[in-house]
C-alpha cells in the first residue's frame, strides 16, 4: 500500500525559506523517480521538481535557482528546500512518483505573504 506523507509547510514572508519533507512507503523507492508537485488555488496540479533514480534533477522554470530537491534512499524520504519564496509559490505541495501514481497524500500547505 502506497503511503506519501508530506510535512514542513507553513506561512512565511516573501524572501523566506521552508524545507518540505515527504515520507514514502509502499513503493520501490530507490529505483523510482520522485517529484514534488504543487497545486495553487484554483489551478491544476503542476510539476515543481524531479529527482531521478540516478539522482539527476529537473526543475520547473519558475523555481530554478530557488528550490532544491533531494532524497535519502535509506530513509525513503524526499525533500524540497525552498528559498527566496514568492507569493506565487503559494500552493499545496505534494510528493509522488514521476510519472505520478494514482494515489496522492494529503499535501502540505505553503503560504507566502507579500
Amino acid at each position: 500500500q502506497v503511503q506519501l506523507v508530506e510535512s514542513g509547510g507553513g506561512l512565511v514572508q516573501a524572501g523566506g525559506s521552508l524545507r518540505l519533507s515527504c515520507a514514502v512507503s509502499g513503493i520501490r523507492f530507490s529505483i523510482s523517480d520522485m517529484a514534488w508537485y504543487r497545486q495553487p488555488p484554483g489551478t491544476e496540479r503542476e510539476l515543481v521538481a524531479r529527482s531521478t533514480s540516478i539522482l539527476n534533477t529537473n526543475y520547473a522554470d519558475s523555481v530554478k535557482g530557488r528550490f532544491t530537491i533531494s532524497r535519502d534512499n535509506a530513509k525513503k524520504m524526499v525533500y524540497l528546500q525552498m528559498n527566496s519564496l514568492k507569493p506565487e509559490d503559494t500552493a499545496v505541495y505534494y510528493c509522488n512518483r514521476h510519472p505520478p501514481s494514482g494515489y496522492w497524500g494529503q499535501g502540505t500547505q505553503v503560504t507566502v505573504s507579500s
